[in-house]
């Protein structure tokens, strides 16, 4: 079977954009609920995806593990897979890691970007690894089926959860540094001992994780594409593309900050404006895999790796969640 599946948005959700992900074939998304909530503001986040889901149903549904994944593709829907940015919404009590699993969280972040209660973020100048609660979380999150996610952490952290866990991470969208050094994007180093460990890397379309940002081709994607899979072998990678379609302007500022911060801080790539980058002209949204599956032959990779890119290299990841 050939699945296609792209493992991170943060989209302004409506119909028009689930009409999107049906119309690219988008077999599951792995869709962030959770930035700086705390628990009960996650319940507030949970209601309004219940009402997407009744209002929508003919379009997506709530996945649970990889059996919905094909269940999508049987009845032509997308399957919706919860995920958080930060591990807020378990606050400082991992007995609310087992409940979010319950209410379908199957990712989570260790921290975003500064330094949580789990781990360093890539942010910190400072990386202190994994905390001791981190080490506790990550073994309850083993147990119930929460993937480690550790796109906003930093290189020790990150290497500490992969030692630490005791089933394979993700890295749900970043790209590599030898490619464009963003302070997102990971070391070679890394990368290697991801793969090594059976982890997954979802390749970044956000801008300011690309070469060039905007202006960024669709060759020079495609080519570091192929230079990520020499690296750390062909079926550990796919797409996270990190869509935030018809967010306002106003959520930059948001994610940035949280509740922690007064300071005006938008980020990385964009330190003296906020606002959106613009996506590249091939990949405007989900339908961009279109494009992706056509130049992705072109610099040499054959049908099954292509397939596996964009999806069933996910789909085999999902296995192993629960």
């Amino acid at each position: 079977m050939k699945y296609k599946i792209d493992n991170l948005q943060y989209c302004n959700w409506n119909r028009d954009v689930f009409k999107i992900n049906k119309e690219a074939k988008l077999d599951a998304v792995h869709v962030t609920i959770a930035y700086h909530e705390d628990y009960d503001e996650l319940q507030k986040v949970i209601k309004k995806w219940e009402k997407h889901f009744k209002e929508n149903q003919d379009l997506i549904f709530l996945g649970k593990d990889y059996k919905d994944i094909e269940k999508a593709q049987l009845e032509n829907k997308t399957a919706i897979f919860f995920g958080f940015q930060n591990c807020s919404p378990i606050e400082d009590d991992i007995n609310l890691i087992e409940k979010v699993h319950e209410q379908g969280c199957r990712f989570m972040q260790l921290t975003y970007n500064n330094q949580s209660l789990l781990a360093t973020g890539c942010y910190e100048k400072n990386d202190s690894g994994v905390t001791n609660f981190g080490r506790e979380a990550i073994k309850e999150m083993n147990k119930v089926g929460i993937v480690i996610d550790m796109s906003h952490s930093g290189e020790k952290s990150t290497f500490d959860a992969i030692d630490i866990s005791q089933k394979p991470i993700a890295i749900t969208h970043a790209n590599p540094s030898f490619w464009h050094s963003a302070k997102r994007n990971k070391s070679s180093e890394l990368l290697r001992a991801l793969s090594e460990n059976g982890g997954m890397l979802g390749l970044s379309l956000y801008p300011h994780h690309l070469k060039d940002g905007t202006n960024c081709s669709i060759q020079s994607f495609c080519e570091m594409v192929y230079k990520t899979a020499e690296l750390m072998g062909v079926k550990n990678i796919g797409i996270g593309s990190d869509l935030c379609l018809n967010q306002p302007n106003s959520v930059v500022e948001w994610m940035r900050n949280g509740t922690w911060a007064k300071t005006k801080n938008f980020g990385e790539g964009s330190k003296t404006k906020s606002g959106f980058p613009k996506q590249p002209e091939w990949f405007l949204d989900a339908r961009g895999f279109k494009n992706l599956e056509e130049n992705l032959k072109k610099v040499g990779f054959n049908e099954n790796e292509i397939d596996g890119i964009l999806g069933n290299n996910w789909f085999n990841f999902y296995k192993g969640i629960n």
